[in-house]
């Protein structure tokens, strides 16, 4: 038997695990495999939906110095020559926040995508509100690439409504001159119409990517698996506005062939392209 060694792109994710395999790491990994990158993961939390209380967030986030092991492996097994691509999903704590962040100042990352998760249902109001503000202090300015929904757009662009196209086209100017990011503002299910419309900008190319609207009701892991289709792209080098073409395209062919279980919510398939 002959043995091949192969040099795929590579990824890394920081996210939690979400027990059902819709959302979360377990959505990074299928799509890093389903657009051909090499998928590695640290994991920061383990979330488990609660079916005896309305599907609720049942969360436990992983020990800081676990996180830091796991980013140590990972950072002395492959060396920047073959992982500068990291995508940072929910870390749900404070203390998580620093961890990363402070292995995320270890080492130089070309491209580093934040899917800013900003709540977690399974948080009290003020434990959530002290891991919005690290988040937005100690992670945001080490984005290069940001991905934010409906909700997380108005809270990173301190507007009160985003309700129309032009609105989200706001918001994703007004993320980039904070932020210096580029932004692929999510509309989805939440604006009005027959598409679900996200937005590009990139400080000057300023452009709306839409797809038919794919029913009314948002998808678990749509999300996520966009900011990992955005991270498995600019892994294999693409620019970002091909990144985010990409990922649209993957995602709306996820939600088309949806995953239904005896969950309220159904899942997206990555394999479906």
């Amino acid at each position: 038997m002959t043995s091949t060694q192969n040099n795929p792109a590579i990824a890394l994710t920081i996210a939690g695990s979400e027990a059902t395999g819709g959302a979360g790491a377990q959505a990074d990994l299928k799509t890093f495999q389903q657009l051909g990158v090499f998928g590695i993961v640290a994991l920061s939390c383990i979330v488990s939906f609660d079916p005896k209380q309305n599907w609720n967030h049942r969360f436990v986030p992983v020990d800081a110095q676990v996180i830091a092991d796991q980013l140590e492996a990972i950072g002395a097994a492959y060396g920047p020559d073959q992982l500068d691509t990291v995508k940072i999903g929910m870390l749900g704590t404070p203390v998580t926040i620093d961890t990363v962040a402070q292995s995320l100042a270890s080492r130089d990352w070309k491209n580093v995508v934040l899917d800013p998760v900003l709540i977690c249902k399974g948080q009290e109001p003020g434990a959530a509100l002290d891991t919005d503000q690290a988040l937005k202090r100690e992670i945001l300015p080490k984005a290069s690439f940001v991905t934010p929904n409906h909700f997380e757009s108005l809270s990173l662009s301190g507007m009160s409504e985003i309700s129309t196209v032009e609105h989200l086209k706001e918001a994703t100017q007004r993320i980039y001159d904070a932020s210096g990011a580029v932004v692929l503002a999510k509309g989805g299910v939440r604006l009005a119409g027959a598409e679900a419309v996200d937005v590009f900008y990139d400080g000057s190319t300023l452009e709306v990517l839409r797809a038919p609207k794919v029913g009314e009701v948002a998808v678990s892991g749509a999300g996520c698996s966009l900011a990992a289709a955005v991270t498995a792209e600019l892994a294999k080098g693409a620019t970002p506005l091909d990144a985010a073409h990409a990922a649209k395209d993957l995602v709306t062919r996820a939600i088309q062939s949806r995953v239904s279980s005896h969950a309220p919510f159904d899942a997206v398939w990555q394999g479906a392209s």
